[in-house]
C-alpha cells in the first residue's frame, strides 16, 4: 500500500469515525498532492509525499510559533493538532546521537574541516538525511561540529 493510499484509507475512517478535525487536517494533505500533480503533471511517488507532508508540517509549525506569540492559544492548538495528524505519515526521526554520529561519517568524507566547508556538509546531509531529520536540526549540529 503506497502511501497516498494509506492516508486515503485514513481520510475514509476518520469520515466514518466522524473525526472531523483529522478528516479535514487529512483532506488538507490530498489536496495538497493534487495541486502539486496539477501544477507540475507529474504523478507523485512516496518520496514526493513525504516532501509535501515535510512542508506542511513546517508551515505548521511556523503558523503556531506566531499563533503563540499573538497570544492566541486556540489556533495555536489547531496548529500542532494538524501536525499530531501528519506525523505518522513521517519517517522516523533520528535521535540526536544518531544524528551527530552521521553528520561526524558525512563530514569526514566530504574532507570539511571549517565552517567555510558548511555548504559542501550540507548538501550531501540533505541528500542523505533527508526526511529523517529536519533541515534546522542538522545546521546545528553541523556548526557545533565545526567550530
Amino acid at each position: 500500500m503506497t502511501l497516498r493510499e494509506r492516508i486515503n484509507e485514513d481520510v475514509k475512517s476518520a469520515m466514518k469515525a466522524k473525526e472531523t478535525t483529522k478528516r479535514d487536517a487529512l483532506r488538507l494533505l490530498t489536496s495538497a498532492f493534487k495541486q502539486i500533480e496539477v501544477d507540475e503533471r507529474k504523478e507523485l511517488s512516496d518520496d514526493d509525499i513525504i516532501k509535501i507532508i515535510q512542508s506542511q508540517v513546517k508551515r505548521r509549525d511556523d503558523a503556531a510559533s506566531q499563533y503563540k506569540d499573538a497570544g492566541r492559544e486556540d489556533l495555536m492548538k489547531i496548529e500542532l493538532d494538524e501536525i499530531a495528524f501528519y506525523q505518522p505519515y513521517l519517517p522516523a526521526q533520528l535521535s540526536d546521537d544518531e544524528l551527530t554520529a552521521a553528520l561526524k561519517e558525512i563530514i569526514s568524507k566530504v574532507g570539511a574541516t571549517t565552517m567555510k566547508d558548511m555548504g559542501k556538509v550540507m548538501g550531501s546531509a540533505s541528500k542523505t538525511l533527508g526526511g529523517k531529520a529536519d533541515g534546522k536540526r542538522i545546521n546545528e549540529v553541523v556548526k557545533t561540529l565545526l567550530s
